[in-house]
């Protein structure tokens, strides 16, 4: 039976007792079938698997949806079992932030660009509860979505700088049958939004088609897909990258592998998405 453990000192305590190696899944909850792939490859590749569910406050901005977020832990604990996962660490705020507390992460350049540029903190807020949930639950493998690619980046710097002896896992995007990738922020959509939400993967699969006929212009990758999306009423354009994949640098000319991402609002639902040109 899974178990639920809501403070830090109770986590460590049901850590010692877990066999090695540990494989540890962070979550915000209200899991979809992307984060129920996590924890099964964790439980292939580890003896044990932890995950969390912490919708994190330092992580939104003041006018994000950290009130309305979705949360159903009972919901959550019925895919997370199955999936072989022995312990959730579900704390409160509080826990993981005591009153008085200061410290936070800073990653530099690489968290200031895309997400960071259009949610400033977000990062800050990610590496800083990121570092704190590796800390207490000490596992040797974190498995991560690439459907977030900046924030793999993030951590897996985070994790080189620090020094954090924890081997970074990146799971392929899983996406519904229209190649919408699965987010829980799919719930805010209406049936037409949801509807038009897959222009976000057309316009990937445009920009790696003409990529495969030979296109390395970034520039021209950029505009095809402005183009592509603002044919649809619904969709307004947050911000278009074609970058370096680790340093996240735009590119003008593509010569090797590059990261292809984007958000977009459809309604008022802020949707991400990626993919890897020439790259695994």
């Amino acid at each position: 039976m899974i178990r639920v453990v809501s403070t830090i000192s109770e986590m460590r305590q049901a850590r010692r007792a877990l066999p090695e190696p540990v494989g540890f899944v962070p979550t915000m909850g209200y899991l979809h079938e992307g984060h129920v792939t996590l924890a099964r490859r964790a439980r292939v590749e580890c003896t044990s698997v932890v995950a969390s569910i912490f919708v994190n406050p330092t992580q939104f901005g003041p006018n994000e949806d950290f009130a309305r977020y979705p949360r159903d832990l009972p919901r959550d604990l019925s895919l997370l079992e199955p999936a072989g996962v022995q312990v959730v660490f579900h704390p409160e705020p509080s826990e993981m932030y005591q009153p008085g507390a200061t410290t936070y992460i800073d990653v530099g350049p690489t968290a200031q660009r895309l997400e960071g540029a259009s949610r400033p903190g977000h990062f800050r807020g990610v590496a800083t509860v990121v570092a704190k949930l590796f800390n207490v639950v000490q596992p040797q493998k974190a498995y991560f979505g690439q459907k977030d690619a900046q924030q793999v980046v993030v951590i897996k710097k985070l994790v080189a700088d620090l020094d954090i002896p924890v081997d970074i896992i990146v799971v392929p995007t899983v996406r519904e049958p229209d190649g919408l990738a699965m987010s829980s922020r799919n719930t805010y959509l209406d049936a037409q939004q949801r509807q038009a939400a897959p222009v976000l993967w057309r316009a990937l699969c445009w920009a790696q088609e003409l990529w495969q006929a030979g296109e390395r212009d970034a520039r021209r990758l950029r505009r095809e897909m402005v183009s592509l999306i603002e044919a649809e009423p619904l969709a307004q354009i947050d911000y278009i990258s074609v970058a370096h994949p680790e340093t996240l640098d735009e590119l003008e000319h593509i010569e090797g592998p590059s990261l292809v991402s984007l958000a977009v609002r459809i309604g008022k639902t802020r949707l991400i998405d990626n993919i890897t040109l020439g790259g695994p």
